[in-house]
């Protein structure tokens, strides 16, 4: 059996955009029903991994508020698919804005984002998802 990447592929890349968007207007569900029961999850506030569906949902819904995001940026996805085409990692960098006092439009932040994907029962599940500052120092170290 041939697995076609690039459909996969763009398949991935748009379910990523619709949860960020419905997350962007402030119905976070999208990301939140996305997850699979054993999920891996980090972001920058947390000190350890979160895992399990029912614990990342609990903590996202005690953290998330509406953020009025107007706009966009999915820069530089790399998608990984398996070569049985049932599992993927997307990497990509999101820039996100929203409007200051003024009515003008201002970057929110800058993420690096890495999610894996997992086809299970015919849909795509989150397996693993971690959201980072795209800078957090100036200098460059390796540790």
């Amino acid at each position: 059996m041939s697995v076609d990447k690039d459909a996969i592929s763009k398949t991935v890349i748009e379910l990523e955009k619709s949860f960020n968007e419905r997350w962007s207007a402030g119905d976070n569900r999208g990301y939140l029903d996305a997850f699979a029961d054993e999920v891996s999850y980090f972001d920058p506030i947390l000190e350890n991994v979160l895992v399990g569906r029912d614990e990342v949902i609990a903590w996202i819904d005690s953290i998330y508020s509406n953020p009025h995001i107007v706009r966009s940026e999915y820069l530089n996805p790399q998608v990984h698919v398996s070569d049985g085409g049932d599992l993927t990692v997307l990497a990509y960098n999101l820039h996100t804005y929203v409007l200051d006092e003024i009515g003008k439009e201002k970057e929110l932040r800058a993420w690096n984002a890495s999610h894996g994907y997992q086809l299970i029962d015919g849909q795509w599940r989150i397996v693993h998802s971690n959201w980072a500052f795209s800078q957090t120092v100036t200098e460059k170290i390796a540790s």
